[in-house]
């Protein structure tokens, strides 16, 4: 299961090999801030807080657009987060503003 974790709804979803935690949120009407889906705006920043290992690695954007820090803290553009394999995975909105 992925727990998505919007500014005001949470809800436990199937994850789905391939898509986006963005599309995941946005199928399922989670409150999820984006603009771009792209991975330029990160309005879409989340954070990873539990199966990190069921997500793809992070994108070259995510690499140019996140501080290294932010990175080894679990934050993610959700737009560019894939999953990978099924498992429990706990995802929380947090953009910077």
């Amino acid at each position: 299961m992925i727990e998505l974790k919007g500014r005001s709804i949470v809800k436990e979803v199937e994850p789905v090999i391939g898509s986006t935690i963005l599309e995941l949120a946005r199928e399922h009407k989670v409150d999820w801030g984006f603009n771009c889906t792209r991975g330029t705006c990160a309005r879409c920043r989340c954070h990873v807080s539990e199966g990190m290992e069921h997500l793809t690695e992070p994108a070259e954007i995510e690499l140019v657009r996140l501080e290294p820090e932010e990175i080894e803290e679990g934050f993610r553009l959700s737009c560019q987060a894939k999953v990978l394999s099924a498992g429990m995975v706990k995802v929380r909105h947090r953009p910077y503003f």
